[in-house]
């Protein structure tokens, strides 16, 4: 069974790093990261294209909103379950997914 996550952002350079790195170390292995960002005009599109790997789809483009996004990430998701991650959030254990 595939899951995705999606994240939608906006000029959160402070927390989207960790975000993203919470979810890398999922030990899930069957799992997608959906990184939706609606335009950011700081550090955050810099930030997620270092830490882009191999399961990450990332859009950057401006969008009508926090649920505009949501639903652009939606559309791009393969897994069978999709689950939402805030860009400030981030998993409390490599067992969350799983």
């Amino acid at each position: 069974m595939k899951i995705s996550i999606l994240t939608c952002v906006l000029n959160n350079e402070r927390f989207i790093d960790e975000s993203i790195k919470s979810f890398q170390k999922q030990n899930y292995e069957n799992k997608e990261h959906i990184i939706i960002d609606g335009g950011s005009n700081d550090e955050t599109v810099s930030i997620i294209k270092k830490s882009k790997n191999n399961n990450v789809i990332f859009v950057s483009s401006k969008d009508n909103g926090i649920y505009d996004a949501i639903n652009k990430g939606i559309i791009l998701a393969s897994g069978d379950i999709i689950g939402i991650l805030h860009s400030d959030d981030f998993y409390n254990n490599e067992e969350v997914i799983s």
